[in-house]
């Protein structure tokens, strides 16, 4: 009896240690450089309306990484003015709009968009572009333009770390701001007026 209870345990141990071993063979991929990020209209709108039940309805997302300064100079060299850029790193920024905005003077249903920016040193031109799920700007596509706009840079006493992008209320809507070393620019994304930020 006790013969067969301890080949049982062997037999559990072995299958338990081969598991273990085939989990670690499995490559995972490391941490990534430029860890992707979130950011919503209303600001934290998961936390404040999902967890604390406030009123609110979802206006806006935005999906990006967060490349990293690391004492580089950012804009001008590694990356170069008046290039298309996928404002980020990896894949290419991506804005949901859950509801008709307005953006640079022109209506823009709601959806999906990849967004890009062409850096200048005194001016962005911001892009909304309605091809999605693209990695960088290699495959960019004027073609599939929705809107062009140009927002003015801002000079920051204090450099920025890590690439940001969040919103913040505006009077017509809201802004979406982005920043990184010593340079921001503030996108002002409208509402529908048949749309409202509250529950009705």
């Amino acid at each position: 009896m006790k013969q067969a209870f301890f080949f049982a345990v062997m037999m559990l141990l072995s299958a338990a240690g081969l598991q273990t071993a085939t989990a670690q063979d499995k490559k995972l991929p490391p941490l990534d450089a430029s860890p992707m990020d979130m950011a919503y209209y209303p600001p934290v709108y998961p936390y404040l309306v999902k967890v604390k039940g406030e009123s609110g309805t979802l206006v806006a997302r935005v999906i990006y990484s967060r490349p990293q300064k690391k004492g580089r100079k950012i804009f001008g060299e590694l990356e170069p003015y008046g290039n298309v850029w996928r404002l980020g790193a990896n894949e290419a920024t991506e804005v949901e709009f859950f509801i008709p905005v307005n953006i640079g003077g022109k209506n823009i249903p709601k959806g999906r968009y990849t967004m890009y920016a062409i850096p200048e040193e005194s001016k962005w031109t911001i892009i909304l572009n309605r091809e999605t799920d693209i990695w960088g700007a290699y495959k960019y596509n004027a073609a599939k333009d929705v809107v062009r706009t140009t927002v003015p840079v801002t000079t920051l006493p204090t450099p920025v770390e890590a690439f940001t992008m969040v919103f913040e209320k505006a009077d017509a809507g809201a802004n979406l701001v982005m920043s990184w070393d010593n340079v921001m620019v503030s996108l002002p994304v409208k509402f529908s007026e048949k749309s409202s930020t509250k529950k009705k």
